[in-house]
């Protein structure tokens, strides 16, 4: 029986090492492919959005990669990749999440599975490795904290409920982040997907309090003393914190009783004229460096559980624990539907309410 258990180790361990340098040969052979190549075109990924740079500036150093981003919108980007074909001049897009699936329907992208993909958590990933999301954004409060009349900082929807400051959500009608908070209040407040009336109800509430802000929450109104609560993505947060005169000031958080997370993806263009250097630039982008690049950029890392990051990066970010009760969209077909209803909805319940 120990002969067959050692005979069972050492071919596990054969196995093991046969699938390590497997992989590890794979990745040498892409990276000589995309050294080859010489360049990687990207869209939607410039310098200053989650410090794209710093990844190019890597893939740059270590690869020899030249790179030139053209910035567009997702919509744009999933039509550039299919209009152009064959004289494509973008290999690489980062669209929001609700893209990748209609990026694949589209038949405009090709799989790459990077060798940490098993840490991608599943709601966050296409199982052929069509789109995987590199870092995520969830809805959350940014409070000044010098203009609450008094009251303590929100740490829930419920606590806006009876508050005595102004809540400024952004506009409904145009602003996916504000959609995204309309349905993250929902998810705290028993609704879902298909239902943001609780939602709707919370804020229409607001409004007849006169606290309901049209106000769009940027670093521009923010500095203008006329957001006293916002309602924002996460990492909009924090890079509005620390761009502010007094940082000090402001408290960027999660609300305790829920919130949606969602995030971006990259694409890799079907028709890509440097495939597997677009498929180097997703690898490095999942591996430890690239994770930790976004988040010098205010995003949080898709594997950030299985990050150790360097203290001064890991203060960039809102600790893990803030995301206990976060919800993952799990119905994106009815969310689509939904959004699409509730700029009338927002009007005809909420606004009508305001005084």
């Amino acid at each position: 029986m120990k002969q067959l258990f050692l005979a069972s180790l050492l071919g596990s361990s054969i196995a093991l090492c046969t699938s390590a340098m497997a992989a590890g040969t794979d990745l040498k052979a892409l990276e000589t492919a995309a050294k080859q190549e010489g360049a990687v075109n990207s869209v939607g990924m410039p310098d200053d959005w989650a410090n794209w740079a710093g990844t190019w500036k890597d893939l740059s150093d270590k690869y020899g990669l030249k790179h030139i981003d053209t910035d567009m919108s997702s919509a744009q980007e999933v039509a550039k990749f299919a209009a152009e074909k064959d004289n494509a001049s973008a290999d690489i897009g980062d669209v929001g999440a609700a893209f990748g699936p209609i990026a694949v329907k589209q038949g405009v992208t090709q799989p790459y599975k990077p060798s940490t993909w098993d840490q991608v958590p599943a709601w966050a990933k296409d199982k052929d490795g069509n789109w995987a999301l590199a870092y995520t954004g969830t809805i959350a409060f940014i409070v000044n904290k010098k203009l609450l009349h008094g009251s303590d900082a929100p740490k829930s929807w419920a606590d806006l409920k009876t508050g005595k400051y102004k809540v400024s959500i952004g506009d409904v009608s145009t602003a996916a982040q504000a959609a995204n908070g309309v349905l993250a209040a929902a998810l705290a407040n028993g609704g879902d997907e298909k239902n943001v009336q609780p939602a709707l109800l919370m804020f229409a509430e607001i409004a007849k309090q006169g606290r309901l802000s049209l106000a769009n929450p940027t670093i521009a109104t923010m500095e203008k003393g006329e957001v006293e609560v916002g309602v924002v993505w996460d990492f909009n947060g924090l890079s509005y914190k620390a761009k502010m005169a007094n940082p000090d000031d402001y408290v960027v958080l999660i609300p305790a009783d829920g919130s949606v997370i969602s995030g971006y993806t990259t694409i890799i263009n079907k028709y890509a004229k440097h495939p597997n250097a677009a498929k180097l630039a997703r690898e490095y982008i999942f591996s430890d460096a690239g994770q930790t690049n976004l988040a010098r950029g205010n995003a949080r890392p898709i594997r950030a559980e299985h990050l150790t990051l360097p203290e001064d990066v890991k203060a960039k970010l809102l600790p893990n624990e803030q995301y206990k009760k976060v919800t993952p969209i799990k119905d994106a077909d009815a969310w689509e539907k939904t959004s699409k209803a509730l700029p009338q909805k927002w009007q005809e319940e909420v606004i009508i309410n305001m005084q």
